[in-house]
C-alpha cells in the first residue's frame, strides 16, 4: 500500500534528523526489447563540465544493456536546467509540446530513471544560506513535486520500473568550510528523494560515494558542477547494479 500525500511534509521534515531504510522491491525487467524512458536535468542529458553535451549515464546505462544483448528503445526527455516543476508541467499540461509524447512514452516503457531536484534546491541556495531555516520548505517543496511526479508515472504505466537518482557533492573543488556547510543540505536532499522513491515503491539509486571516492577527478572543472564521460559511466553503473539486484 502506498503512503498518501498527506505524510509527505513530515517525512520529509524528519529526513533533515534521522535516515529512513528504503524497502522497496522493483517489477522485473525480462524481455529481450524493452522501452527506457529518461526523464531529469542536464545529468540524464549528458553535460559535460565544458558546457556541451555528450554521452551521459543514460547513454552509458543504455550501452549496458545492449552489451547484454538486450535491444533497448530510448527515449531521453533529460534537459538541461530542469526543474521538478518542468517536468510537473509536461505531465501534467495537455498544452505543453511534449505533454502527449511523454505519456505515451511512459505508457510502453519497461523502464523509466530520473534525476530531478537538484536545480530547485540550487536555484534557492543563496536564500538558504543567508536564511536556513527556509531549507524546510524548499526541500518540502521539491518532495511533493517529486511525489506527484512519481505517482503520475505510475498513474500512467504501473508495471514499468522507475529508478531515482542521488545526487553527488557537485562542489568538491570549494574549501572544507564551505563544504561544510552545502554537504548537510545535499544529504537532506538525497534522503528527500530517497523517501519520495520509497513512498511509490521505486529504488532509490545513490551516487555520492561513489564519485566522493574520485570527485575532482569526476568533477574536472571548478567552475562547473556536472561529471566527466568517467564520472557518468560511474554513475550508469550504480544504476546498473540496482536494476541488477532488483530483477
Amino acid at each position: 500500500m502506498k503512503i498518501r500525500k498527506g505524510l509527505v511534509s513530515a517525512l520529509i521534515i524528519g529526513s533533515l534528523i534521522v535516515s529512513i531504510p528504503l524497502s522497496a522491491s522493483a517489477k522485473n525487467i525480462n524481455k529481450e526489447h524493452f522501452d527506457y524512458v529518461a526523464l531529469g536535468d542536464s545529468l540524464a542529458a549528458g553535460q559535460t563540465p565544458m558546457k556541451s553535451l555528450d554521452k551521459g549515464y543514460v547513454d552509458y546505462l543504455t550501452s549496458r544493456f545492449e552489451q547484454s544483448q538486450y535491444h533497448v528503445a530510448l527515449d531521453n526527455y533529460g534537459v538541461s536546467g530542469y526543474t521538478t516543476t518542468n517536468i510537473l508541467n509536461e505531465l501534467f499540461n495537455p498544452l505543453n509540446e511534449q505533454n502527449a509524447s511523454l505519456l505515451e512514452s511512459i505508457s510502453e516503457a519497461e523502464l523509466v530513471t530520473i534525476d530531478i531536484g537538484a536545480n530547485d534546491l540550487l536555484a534557492q541556495l543563496g536564500s538558504i544560506q543567508q536564511n536556513p531555516a527556509l531549507a524546510q520548505s524548499v526541500l518540502e517543496g521539491i518532495g511533493n513535486n517529486l511525489f506527484a511526479i512519481l505517482s503520475r508515472i505510475d498513474s500512467i504505466n504501473p508495471g514499468t520500473n522507475v529508478y531515482v537518482m542521488g545526487y553527488y557533492n557537485p562542489f568538491p573543488h570549494l574549501p572544507e568550510a564551505q563544504q561544510a556547510a552545502l554537504l548537510p543540505l545535499l544529504d537532506a536532499l538525497n534522503q528527500t528523494i530517497q523517501n519520495m522513491a520509497m513512498m511509490n515503491g521505486d529504488i532509490f539509486v545513490p551516487t555520492a560515494n561513489v564519485i566522493e571516492k574520485h570527485e575532482k577527478e569526476y568533477l574536472p572543472n571548478p567552475a562547473d558542477i556536472h561529471l566527466s564521460l568517467e564520472g557518468y559511466q560511474v554513475v550508469a553503473k550504480e544504476f546498473w547494479k540496482a536494476i541488477q539486484k532488483n530483477k
